[in-house]
């Protein structure tokens, strides 16, 4: 594996002129180090720290109630296990609505305070000036358009967009305009969620910048899933875009149960996970192995 750092101006240069990608992008959530050192050994390019967060990790809803403290934190553990990929923070909701300065302030602390190479905002056309705020004093954003789960009460619900034509917020018309206008702001690649394939391509062979889908077909320029739906970690129903790669839940619980069974029995710990009095001080000195931060 390539193990040169990803950046944002890296990421935005694999699309050429002519539209083409010269490697697709492959985009991932991640909420800890382990599951982020995990990735990153795997060869991701993105290690998105999202506000599905809620969902996922806290066991919420949807994505409204993340606060940004909670994204920070997260994204500080995130950064922690990244080596090669690029980390790109989510600003949740209610932190860059307001206006651009209330963007921009809660950018900084991301970048500073979590470690961010990036950050993700969601909205098009009224989200323009914000981005191009936040592009100004250097920290680079990725857009989200689509399918926007902090509009959840707005869509009335998690509703495929762009299926009717017009100009309305989620009308076909508007995203384009929507594409348009994050890209002439400055925004570096756009995520484009719960779209008509055929919107989708329409809409990334007409952008300068790489498009990321989710739900939004193969002709985007990189993908991106919630790590625990791919492994298989999840119980709850997963789109019908998601792919499973793994069944690690079936496998976890398998585990934990085993593990169980032999506190129980009696069968753990046993003699080899055991300390004796012949252990010398290098086997306790290494009990608990050593902490790098």
């Amino acid at each position: 594996m390539d193990a040169e750092k990803v950046t944002a101006p890296g990421l935005a240069q694999r699309k050429s002129a002519h539209g083409e990608m010269a490697e697709r992008i492959v985009m991932v959530t991640a909420y800890d180090a382990t599951f982020s050192r995990l990735a990153d050994e795997a060869g991701v390019d993105v290690l998105l720290v999202g506000d599905s967060m809620g969902m996922v990790v806290q066991g919420v809803a949807n994505t409204l109630p993340v606060t940004l403290d909670e994204t920070v934190y997260h994204t500080r553990l995130v950064s922690r296990g990244a080596e090669r990929a690029l980390v790109v923070g989510d600003l949740p909701f209610g932190s860059y609505q307001v206006s651009p300065e209330q963007g921009v302030a809660s950018s900084i602390r991301l970048v500073k305070e979590g470690r961010a190479a990036a950050v993700k905002l969601e909205g098009g056309v009224p989200m323009a000036e914000t981005i191009e705020a936040i592009t100004r004093i250097d920290i680079p954003v990725m857009a989200h358009i689509g399918l926007t789960p902090q509009s959840f009460h707005r869509m009335g619900g998690h509703r495929v967009q762009g299926r009717s034509a017009g100009s309305q917020p989620g009308g076909r018309e508007r995203l384009i305009a929507d594409a348009k206008a994050v890209e002439a702001a400055g925004a570096f690649s756009v995520v484009l969620e719960g779209i008509p394939r055929s919107l989708a391509a329409e809409i990334t062979s007409n952008l300068s910048i790489p498009t990321i889908g989710i739900g939004a077909g193969p002709e985007c320029d990189g993908q991106v899933l919630v790590l625990h739906d791919l492994l298989g970690l999840e119980d709850r129903i997963t789109p019908t875009f998601v792919r499973r790669y793994a069944d690690l839940r079936h496998d976890a619980i398998a585990a934990v149960a085993a593990y169980a069974d032999d506190v129980r029995t009696g069968a753990f710990p046993g003699p080899d996970e055991s300390y004796h009095l012949s252990s010398d001080v290098a086997e306790t000195l290494g009990l608990y192995g050593s902490a790098a931060d």
